[in-house]
């Protein structure tokens, strides 16, 4: 059997979440909340994945606080309405695929929120236009044309810390099995991150250790909070010079594991417009290969995987222990299938999509005993 089809244990201080396969849906937004809060239209979609075949399905960036959403329209787990409707639409999702195991990306948008949607521009939004002030490490803007964030106080980075821990309690009661910390895209972690977006001259600012502070302490209390699969993402290159690369990413990550991380996520990218990167098939898998062999985390790969035979590949070579796909669900939303079909592996799907296969597709479905009518 392939590998992208064997199972995968992931360990937390809770026990043992062993995966069907090495498949994961990657985190992705889809601007449809009202108010922070899930919709139908996230009924359809968590519906839709968790039936992808995928042994761990991502649900999209969830602000822990209102201030903290990439846009208007952003997923949001910070008061009990927002809980209430995330919980309903996840639990009657999930009773149709009980299968799949669910993680869910906790995030703050930092200097990068208050923007309009993709489709609408994704230009900064004055208050006036349904905006709000946003916050970063520094009073440095992301854009030119964009105002600067308010530099963030001691008191602020403690609330901030604590609405992290809040939004992990508020995911843990609800059953959600894992919980990914958003540190890569340029959103607040990683703005601590990178000396491109962090110019504070205390303890949060400067050196290599002051830089990883923040982002440590927020992990720290997740982790005494949150007793499931706990992991991050990261970006692993800002893609510009002078800025966060492998090396310190590398060092991240071991520090991470000592602290109890359970995986590190390896993205890259979205701190600065000025960044240059040349987007080829698996063009992040040398920088997961590289936090993988350093910090020896559980280490899941991501960026135009797309082929089945190119996620087996970069598993045998080494470079990861866990294959993500982000935009390819959404355009073949049975990628697994697919990628069952054509490395002989087995997965799970809802009983009435067993007899769905064209002729001459090899049996993929891990249970398919029914009778024609």
């Amino acid at each position: 059997m392939s590998l992208l089809f064997t199972p995968f244990t992931l360990n937390s201080p809770r026990g043992a979440l062993v995966l069907p396969n090495r498949i994961v849906v990657a985190p992705m937004c889809q601007y449809a909340a009202v108010e922070g809060q899930a919709t139908d239209w996230h009924l359809m979609h968590w519906g839709n994945l968790l039936n992808s075949g995928a042994g761990l399905f991502t649900i999209e960036a969830t602000a822990v606080l209102p201030e903290g959403r990439i846009t208007p329209n952003c997923l949001g787990l910070w008061n009990d309405a927002t809980e209430a409707a995330l919980a309903d639409n996840l639990h009657r999702a999930r009773k149709l695929a009980p299968h799949t195991a669910v993680c869910i990306q906790l995030a703050h948008a930092g200097r990068k929120a208050s923007s309009a949607l993709p489709w609408q521009g994704a230009q900064w939004l004055p208050p006036a236009e349904g905006g709000w002030e946003t916050f970063g490490p520094s009073a440095i803007a992301h854009k030119p044309s964009e105002p600067p964030p308010t530099a963030m106080s001691p008191a602020h980075l403690v609330a901030v810390r604590d609405a992290f821990v809040l939004a992990a309690q508020r995911a843990d009661r609800m059953g959600i099995e894992a919980i990914e910390l958003h540190g890569a895209h340029g959103y607040l972690l990683h703005e601590f991150l990178s000396p491109i977006s962090n110019l504070r001259v205390d303890s949060y600012g400067g050196t290599f250790e002051n830089r990883i502070r923040f982002p440590l302490e927020v992990f720290t209390a997740v982790r005494a909070a949150f007793s499931g699969v706990l992991g991050l993402r990261v970006s692993a290159s800002d893609w510009v010079e002078g800025g966060w690369d492998g090396a310190q990413s590398a060092e991240f990550a071991r520090r991470l594991k000592a602290l109890g991380c359970d995986f590190i996520h390896v993205s890259s990218g979205g701190i600065s417009p000025l960044q240059k990167i040349t987007p080829t098939p698996g063009y992040q898998a040398a920088l997961a290969r590289q936090t993988r062999e350093a910090s020896e985390l559980t280490t899941i790969a991501v960026g135009l995987i797309t082929e089945p035979a190119q996620a087996e590949a970069l598993l045998q070579a080494g470079d990861a222990d866990l294959i993500a796909l982000a935009r390819t669900f959404l355009y073949q939303p049975r990628w697994g299938w697919q990628a069952a079909a054509a490395l002989e592996g087995r997965v799970e799907a809802h009983p009435a999509y067993w007899r769905c296969l064209p002729p001459g597709v090899p049996a993929i479905f891990a249970n398919t005993s029914i009778g024609m009518r």
